[in-house]
């Protein structure tokens, strides 16, 4: 009588669970090298969305600055005497316009302190206004002194969103690189903390310019 010898495994069965752990192994490693990839970006993607809305703030600066000289002019035209209010807007407006930020890493957080500064300074000469307003009824009706006042006051509303959008950005972009792991991508890239405008109650929003009330 014969005996057969039982046949060796062929190591089919082992081969299953390594099979899974390196197809797992391999979806770890490319998971990983698209968050890798997600996260390396992050930095100079936050950097230009924060260029983008300090472009915003500049431009709807400007385009109140823009407005300035056909306000002065039609002012003029009703109070020639008000000669004082009308230099005072005059040259805060030409400081506020020399005024410039070159927003990058390296940002002197003395720079956008000076522009909001002068940003103010003309904001308040334009407010002095209303008192110059108040005693022209014939100046509140002009039609182009309303054209001006409907211009005005929708230039402030843009410029009370841009510097809240720049707020929200700087603060986006800041906090980023102080967590992990953000500050390993800001330490790659050299990046630094950018200024913001001073955080103080209402500081998002530009006074409203009403010339009708």
């Amino acid at each position: 009588m014969s005996v057969v010898a039982p046949r060796s495994g062929d190591g089919s069965g082992a081969r299953g669970p390594r099979r899974w752990f390196g197809w797992g192994l391999l979806a770890l490693i490319a998971a990983l090298a698209v968050w890798v990839l997600t996260q390396v970006n992050a930095v100079p993607r936050l950097q230009e969305a924060v260029k983008a809305a300090w472009a915003q703030v500049e431009n709807t600066y400007q385009r109140r600055a823009d407005l300035i000289p056909n306000l002065v002019e039609t002012v003029k035209g009703y109070a020639q005497q008000e000669k004082e209010v009308l230099t005072a807007v005059v040259e805060a407006r030409a400081k506020a316009t020399q005024t410039t930020v070159v927003l990058d890493p390296t940002a002197d957080p003395a720079q956008v302190e000076a522009f909001e500064q002068s940003q103010q300074a003309l904001t308040e000469a334009l407010s002095r206004l209303l008192v110059v307003v108040e005693a022209y009824p014939d100046l509140k009706s002009s039609e182009n002194f309303l054209a001006l006042q409907a211009q005005l006051e929708g230039t402030e509303n843009r410029i009370a969103v841009a510097r809240r959008d720049f707020i929200a950005a700087v603060q986006d972009y800041n906090t980023t690189i102080r967590s992990f792991p953000g500050l390993v991508w800001a330490w790659i890239y050299g990046a630094e903390p950018l200024p913001s405008f001073a955080a103080q109650p209402g500081a998002a929003e530009a006074p409203k310019v009403n010339f009708t009330q």
